[in-house]
């Protein structure tokens, strides 16, 4: 029984990966190739659940992220999205592990489901996250306790929470919010199974509840929340409501790259909420 994550992916999978991320494939196995691929990875392949609203299965094995999110350039929540930037991570040579995590975002804090990635370079732990929509650090954090960590527009700590471990937060507005917490515990290919068929099939998911798309811009980021697409940068957030089906999915293609066989009868029962 194999109890670590898959991670296989060949050379030919390599070369796709990296051409549609627009990355050369030499990537250094140090803190600065890190960024860079998972800069370009973040910035190239979008946050989104539209398979999640149509009822289609998410299928987290390696040849299947490759194919939906590489091949096929979609894009994924995260146990696709990390678990493809893990498997190049993993396939290059740098030190990867799997965690999973507690979304605190909400009134509880959600099951052990997030997914991530922890790499070490030189002994010192790095959270690297393609996969939290709106809240996704925009660059590998270390991951260190009580200091302020920034991005080039965010800024985060990591503080000791008895009950959950190491819980990551956000400064906004000089407030801290908790956004989720890692325990450190070891992953196996069946807990991201169980994480993966709830995110995606429960009724009290946030995925299987809403049409969701997000991606990062230069200075901002783009989301789309069922009818509402928000553009916000340099602080400046500009909202446009998608009247019809049209509008719905040029917006997925113009903001997001997104050319779906997802059809909008599927998608339309989530917009009015």
């Amino acid at each position: 029984m194999n109890s670590e994550p898959e991670q296989h992916i060949d050379s030919i999978m390599l070369a796709e990966y990296f051409s549609r991320i627009g990355l050369d494939n030499k990537v250094d196995l140090t803190l600065a190739g890190l960024t860079r691929l998972h800069r370009y990875q973040h910035r190239s392949i979008p946050f989104e659940n539209l398979d999640v609203i149509a009822g289609l299965p998410i299928k987290i094995e390696a040849g299947a992220i490759h194919k939906k999110l590489v091949q096929d350039k979609r894009g994924g929540y995260c146990q696709e999205l990390n678990g493809l930037l893990y498997n190049v991570a993993s396939a290059l040579g740098f030190e990867a592990r799997v965690l999973l995590g507690r979304v605190h975002l909400g009134k509880e804090p959600s099951g052990r489901g997030h997914r991530v990635t922890m790499v070490t370079i030189d002994k010192q732990q790095w959270l690297v996250d393609c996969g939290n929509g709106a809240f996704t650090p925009r660059a590998p954090l270390p991951i260190v306790m009580g200091q302020e960590l920034k991005t080039d527009i965010q800024t985060f700590r990591f503080v000791a929470d008895e009950h959950f471990g190491y819980l990551l937060q956000l400064k906004s507005s000089g407030n801290w919010s908790s956004i989720y917490s890692l325990d450190m515990s070891h992953v196996c290919q069946s807990d991201l199974e169980y994480g993966n068929h709830y995110t995606s099939t429960s009724p009290y998911s946030l995925f299987t509840r809403n049409s969701m798309a997000v991606l990062p811009i230069e200075n901002g980021t783009v989301t789309l929340f069922n009818r509402t697409l928000r553009v916000t940068e340099k602080g400046h957030t500009t909202v446009i409501i998608l009247a019809d089906e049209d509008a719905y999915l040029q917006a997925l293609a113009d903001y997001f790259g997104l050319s779906t066989n997802v059809s909008y009868s599927s998608i339309e029962p989530y917009l009015n909420r």
